[in-house]
């Protein structure tokens, strides 16, 4: 069935007559099928500022609208695990998490909220990253991630390794998860990008990394796609991630990379590091199991430089 058919007549005459389908449920199937709004499967854009290479990709994208339903409870998913300051390039950049918020509020959204289940001392790091004031300044909600009463036991049916874990309480209450990893090195999975960012909404992290961390990077993504996914490129780790060990293992590349298909973001983001998508073990198993495309010759992209 053709996907635009299936949202007009489909999930729109559901939506009509009331109610076969809640937010919830109608952002599940559009993150299963891919956005059949969107007018590109994947956008790069090269040369900007965080803030403003994203407001060139959602103008591409005809919006944030194209993506955050009005009246929709919105999760936005930065990396913001580390207590760095953004010069390190460790966690997401707070003016494209900021910007992100400003997007999602302007199209409608009644609430977005932030978190991250950390690695260093939550509070440090969502106030020495820039991202806790960044978000209550474009008016989003900073929640935190740090208490196992925090988080509820779900199970994972597509999962290979990973069939029950325990994940944060705003990822079942969001309608829309927007993920926003950093883009960065990383001594166990080679790269961290998107669906290996997703890490941060559970409880059990060392789970993952006693039963193969990249099947169960990919079984997760199995369980909640996120409706979009926005790589933030602009300063890399290139050595000594997850963390780094300095400012000289940054560099700065200005890229970002935005899709709805997690797997198709993170295959572009790879080769921007410098790596080819099919040897980063998790993004070529979660094509296997068809949560996205990682040939990204299959894809209609836009490609924008600043």
């Amino acid at each position: 069935m053709d996907r635009r058919y299936f949202l007009k007549n489909v999930i729109g005459s559901s939506l009509v007559v009331g109610s076969s389908l809640a937010f919830g449920d109608y952002s599940r199937v559009l993150a299963a099928i891919g956005n059949p709004l969107a007018p590109y499967d994947l956008v790069a854009v090269k040369g900007g500022e965080p803030e403003q290479m994203f407001d060139k990709a959602m103008a591409s994208f005809g919006g944030m609208q194209t993506f955050v339903p009005k009246g929709s409870k919105v999760l936005v998913k930065p990396n913001i695990g580390w207590d760095l300051t953004p010069d390190r390039a460790g966690n997401t950049h707070p003016k494209l998490v900021g910007r992100i918020i400003e997007h999602c509020l302007q199209a409608g959204a009644k609430q977005v909220s932030v978190f991250d289940h950390t690695c260093d001392a939550w509070s440090q790091c969502y106030k020495n990253s820039g991202v806790e004031r960044a978000v209550k300044d474009a008016g989003g909600k900073i929640v935190p991630g740090n208490n196992e009463g925090y988080y509820h036991k779900v199970r994972v049916p597509h999962g290979k390794r990973l069939t029950e874990t325990k994940v944060h309480e705003l990822v079942l209450d969001a309608d829309i998860i927007i993920n926003a990893p950093v883009l960065k090195h990383h001594s166990s999975s080679m790269v961290t990008i998107g669906m290996k960012n997703l890490m941060g909404v559970v409880w059990d992290r060392w789970y993952y990394h006693r039963n193969d961390l990249h099947q169960c990077i990919a079984d997760f993504v199995s369980y909640r796609k996120p409706n979009l996914t926005v790589v933030d490129a602009y300063n890399v780790v290139k050595q000594n991630g997850p963390r780094g060990v300095s400012v000289g293992d940054v560099v700065s590349m200005k890229s970002l990379i935005v899709s709805p298909d997690p797997v198709a973001a993170d295959a572009a983001a790879a080769m921007i590091f410098g790596a080819k998508p099919t040897d980063i073990r998790h993004i070529q198993l979660a094509a296997d199991m068809h949560l996205g495309k990682i040939n990204l010759k299959e894809l209609s992209i836009d490609r924008i430089k600043v």
